[in-house]
């Protein structure tokens, strides 16, 4: 029998995660208030970027997770996690905007237009916004459900987005192992989706017959 977690539970769940979710902000926080890093803005850069890809990684996963344990409630958790990758991007682009660029937009902009990997990274980011703007209650009611999930199909284009940005960043250090291991995670969660979509439409042509 599936685990069916009581309201209770869940929220307790949810907490958790939230709690679990938010120790890396405070890790980078406090390692550099305290002095402790050689180069923390390297350090920010990375680690903001770094789990901007977990939390993608992971909300990608929900739904292969859910269909083999049976779990639905999973899908109660999906919304959270899209957040805190769109938190994590967000500290992400701020600390390049901001320690990079001292939030002068125009030498902003021509960074974004001169260097492609920054390019991706951006349109990634800025695709990731209407997810997070629209992952209200209250927005799925205006927009209407399918309208709402054509919407948050984006997450097919900005996780291989992401994952470029990541790789092209990585290649001028001639470091690929890291862009291999979130490329191979990204690529096998979406060709999942895509079979579950084939197998989807066999099923109902099977029954349409």
């Amino acid at each position: 029998m599936a685990f069916q977690p009581t309201p209770k539970q869940l929220s307790l769940i949810k907490a958790v995660i939230f709690l679990l979710a938010l120790v890396p902000f405070g890790r980078m926080v406090w390692l550099t208030y305290s002095g402790q890093l050689v180069e923390p803005l390297e350090f920010i850069t990375r680690g903001t970027g770094d789990w901007t890809l977990y939390f993608l990684c992971i909300g990608l996963a929900v739904t292969p997770v859910r269909r083999l344990t049976k779990w639905n409630w999973l899908l109660k958790l999906r919304r959270m996690l899209g957040l805190f990758a769109f938190f994590y991007a967000t500290l992400h682009f701020t600390t390049f905007l901001w320690f990079d660029h001292f939030f002068d937009l125009g030498e902003m902009w021509k960074d974004v237009l001169k260097r492609p990997f920054i390019t991706v990274g951006f349109i990634a980011f800025v695709l990731l916004i209407p997810l997070a703007v629209t992952s209200t209650n209250g927005m799925v009611r205006r927009l209407g459900g399918k309208r709402w999930q054509w919407l948050h199909r984006l997450i097919y284009v900005i996780a291989p987005l992401g994952i470029l940005h990541y790789w092209w960043m990585k290649a001028g250090k001639n470091n690929f192992a890291q862009p291999i291991l979130f490329g191979s995670i990204v690529a096998l969660l979406l060709a999942i989706r895509v079979y579950y979509a084939w197998d989807r439409r066999r099923q109902d042509a099977r029954l349409a017959r």
